[in-house]
C-alpha cells in the first residue's frame, strides 16, 4: 500500500506499508458544494438578525474591513469579489486580525488578498498587538480581561468582518468574536484572554462552558459599533461549503452547524499510531501546527506514538512556548513552571506538556532536528521512517490512523 499525504504548499511525503497492517484514514465529512456566489448572496440578502449588506452599507461614513491573516485558509479575495464593488464612494480600511502573530510578508498578502492587493494596499493596516500606542481601552469583562482594540477598530465608523468557521483547539471554534480577541486586540488583552485555555473547559468544539470563548464574547460587549460579519464555513478540500452574515455573534452560531458537518468526524477506536498531517496554509510553523497534535491526541491510545507531518515553512514560531518547553528536562516540569506564572504562548506549551506525559510525539518536518527535539517532539527525516520505526516500536499489530487534516479535523470517540 503506498500512501501520499500532502506536505506545505505544493509537495507531498509518502510511505509503503503491508496490507496486512490495521491502517485506516479519517478525513473531514464529504459534503455538498453549491455555487459560492449562490451562496454569498442569499447570506447578504438575508442576513442573522441584522439589515442586509446593502442596507448596512448605506449612510456609511467609512468602513473598516477586518480579515484574517495568512495562517487561515479564508477565502477573502472570493468574499471580496462579491463585496467589493459594494463599496463604491465610502472609504474603506483592510486591518490584517493578525493577533499576536507577526504581519504578513509580500507572498502571504498575495495569499490572502490576491488581485486586490496592488490597489488597495495603501488602505491595508497590519494589526501589532505589540504598539500600545495604537490600542484603546474599552472596558473589563467580567473575567477581568481588560479590553484593548486597535484604535482603527474604535475609529471606523462600521465594520465589515470576513472570517471563517471552523474547530479551534481551546476557543471551541474560530470566527465571530475572534476577529476582535485575539484578532485586534492588544497583547495584555490577547494574554489575559489565552491564560484561560490552560482550564480543562476550553478544547475543540466546546463553547458553553468555555471560558476562552465566554471571556471573548463578555469582551466583546464593550465593542458599541455597528458590525457585519460575513463567516465561511470550508470543506476538507478549502471549497466553501456554507455562508452565513449579519450580527456577529448570531452569524457565528448559524455556521456552528455546518463546521460540524465537515470537521467532526467519528472514529470506532482509537489507534496505537497516528498520523496528524496538518495541510497548507496551518503548516506555516510549528506554533500553527500544535492544533494537528491536539486534534490527534483524541484518536490516540495511551503510551501511543503520534506523528506530525506538517512542512513549518518559517520554523518554531511563537518563541515564548519553544523557550519553554526547550528550558525543561521534562512534560511534567514544563507544567510545574506554568503553575508559577503565565506568559503568552504558555497555554500551547502546556497543551504539548500534557500529552508528552502519556504518549510520543515525533515530527516531520523542516524544522532543524536539534531545534525540535528540545521540544519533546523526536525528529524524523521523513514519513517513511517515521512509520517504520513505529510500526517496530509497536509491533505489526499495531492500529494506525492517517488524520488526513490534522489541523482542522476533530476525531470523536465514544467508549
Amino acid at each position: 500500500m503506498q500512501i501520499k499525504v500532502p506536505y506545505g504548499r505544493d509537495g507531498e511525503e509518502t510511505a509503503t506499508l503491508s496490507d496486512s497492517l490495521d491502517t485506516s484514514f479519517l478525513e473531514a465529512n464529504s459534503v455538498e458544494i453549491k455555487p459560492f456566489e449562490s451562496l454569498m448572496e442569499q447570506a447578504l440578502s438575508e442576513p442573522v438578525n441584522s439589515p442586509n449588506l446593502t442596507d448596512f452599507l448605506a449612510g456609511a461614513r467609512d468602513v473598516l474591513v477586518i480579515v484574517n491573516d495568512a495562517t487561515r485558509p479564508t477565502p477573502t479575495r472570493q468574499v471580496l469579489d462579491l463585496i467589493h464593488h459594494r463599496f463604491s464612494g465610502i472609504p474603506v480600511k483592510f486591518i490584517i486580525a493578525t493577533g499576536a502573530h507577526r504581519g504578513p510578508s509580500h507572498e502571504e498578502f498575495i495569499q490572502i488578498f490576491g488581485d486586490y492587493y496592488e490597489t488597495i494596499k495603501d488602505d491595508i493596516i497590519v494589526h501589532d498587538a505589540q504598539r500600545s500606542e495604537d490600542m484603546v481601552f474599552l472596558g473589563t469583562s467580567s473575567n477581568g480581561t481588560e479590553m484593548y482594540v486597535n484604535r482603527a477598530g474604535v475609529d471606523a465608523h462600521k465594520i465589515i468582518i470576513i472570517g471563517s468557521v471552523e474547530p479551534h483547539y481551546f476557543a471551541g471554534y474560530t470566527g465571530g468574536r475572534k476577529s476582535f480577541l485575539p484578532g485586534i486586540a492588544g497583547f495584555n488583552t490577547i494574554e489575559q484572554n489565552h491564560k484561560l485555555a490552560l482550564v480543562p473547559a476550553a478544547k475543540a468544539l466546546a463553547l458553553e462552558g468555555n471560558p476562552v470563548h465566554e471571556d471573548m464574547v463578555d469582551a466583546l460587549s464593550v465593542v458599541k459599533k455597528e458590525i457585519f460579519a460575513i463567516m465561511t464555513v470550508l470543506d476538507k478540500d478549502h471549497r466553501v461549503y456554507a455562508v452565513t452574515a449579519g450580527e456577529i455573534h448570531d452569524s457565528f452560531m448559524a455556521a456552528i452547524d455546518s463546521a460540524n458537518e465537515v470537521f467532526a468526524a467519528p472514529i470506532k477506536a482509537k489507534a496505537d499510531i497516528v498520523v496528524s498531517v496538518v495541510k497548507f496554509p496551518q503548516d506555516i510553523d510549528l506554533y500553527q501546527a500544535q492544533k494537528g497534535i491536539d486534534n490527534a491526541k483524541l484518536a490516540l491510545k495511551d503510551n501511543g506514538i503520534m506523528i506530525l507531518v506538517a512542512k513549518c515553512r518559517c520554523g518554531i514560531g511563537g518563541k515564548a512556548f519553544a523557550d519553554l518547553l526547550g528550558s525543561c528536562d521534562t512534560p511534567q516540569e514544563v507544567l510545574d513552571t506554568i503553575e508559577k506564572g503565565y506568559k503568552l504562548g504558555y497555554h500551547k506549551a502546556a497543551k504539548m506538556a500534557e500529552i508528552g506525559i502519556w504518549a510520543e510525539m515525533w515530527g516531520v518536518t523542516d524544522v532543524e532536528p536539534e531545534v525540535i527535539e528540545k521540544l519533546f517532539i523526536r525528529p524524523f527525516t521523513s514519513l517513511q521512517e517515521a512509520l517504520d520505526t513505529a510500526i517496530e516500536k509497536k509491533g505489526k499489530d499495531a492500529k494506525i490512523l492517517f488524520l488526513m487534516d490534522g489541523g482542522l479535523t476533530v476525531p470523536l470517540y465514544r467508549e
